[in-house]
């Protein structure tokens, strides 16, 4: 298998698939791909199998279906890009180390890579941490890829070392990191200073994976002159 990603802010990911050799992605990620490459949507891909392990990767923010790719007969070539102004980034497992990702981070991954819910360590965080917190747990070996959205960030949290950081910029981070949520100090702040109530505080050791830009605030932008369109 080689594997090249191309572009800047809106980037590519391909990959060449020998005869035999397998990729899973998620439903609805294809861009385009040669003849020799087979496609099959099952409920069992990324190490999960039956509906209590769709459910799990659904609730995740996945979906309740994979697509596997096959290399039938000959080489060929997928392609996945990127759905939103960012990076996409490779990441290597070795069965030891796991990352947690925001949900909708995952593109695709090797045989043996496991993806799954992501079990808030407390409950304030699955509570009060709202989309941003709803993550998938990439395990396993082999490797894997991301998306991320704008600019990406990476910090290397020393041990005890915190940062708080809002919900939605926490693009991934590996599972030795501690996180949890953090309420806004003062009144003000909280009613008048745009950020809302809560903000993730991530506890080293550990990398975190930062993304200047999200869905919500991309859509925020773009709001007013949706709306002018159709006046």
């Amino acid at each position: 298998m080689e594997t090249k990603i191309d572009g800047g802010i809106l980037p590519v990911l391909r990959v060449w698939l020998q005869p035999g050799e397998r990729l899973v992605a998620e439903t609805g990620e294809l861009s385009w791909k040669s003849p020799h490459i087979t496609l099959h949507t099952t409920m069992s891909g990324a190490g999960n199998s039956g509906i209590l392990g769709a459910v799990s990767r659904a609730l995740a923010g996945g979906g309740l279906f994979m697509t596997e790719y096959v290399a039938e007969g000959a080489p060929g070539l997928l392609a996945f890009a990127a759905k939103m102004p960012g990076h996409i980034h490779e990441h290597t497992l070795d069965g030891h180390r796991s990352y947690l990702v925001h949900r909708h981070g995952f593109i695709a991954g090797t045989d043996g890579v496991k993806l799954e819910l992501g079990f808030q360590r407390r409950l304030g965080a699955g509570l009060f941490g709202g989309d941003g917190f709803r993550l998938q747990r990439v395990s396993g070996y082999g490797t894997f890829w991301t998306e991320l959205g704008g600019e990406v960030v990476m910090h290397d949290l020393a041990p005890g070392e915190q940062i708080d950081v809002h919900p939605g910029h926490v693009g991934m981070f590996e599972e030795s990191v501690q996180f949890d949520i953090t309420m806004l100090p003062g009144i003000r702040n909280k009613l008048f200073g745009g950020d809302g109530f809560f903000l993730a505080r991530l506890t080293g050791p550990g990398r975190i994976w930062l993304q200047t830009l999200t869905l919500p605030n991309l859509a925020g932008a773009l709001a007013p002159f949706l709306a002018s369109a159709k006046a």
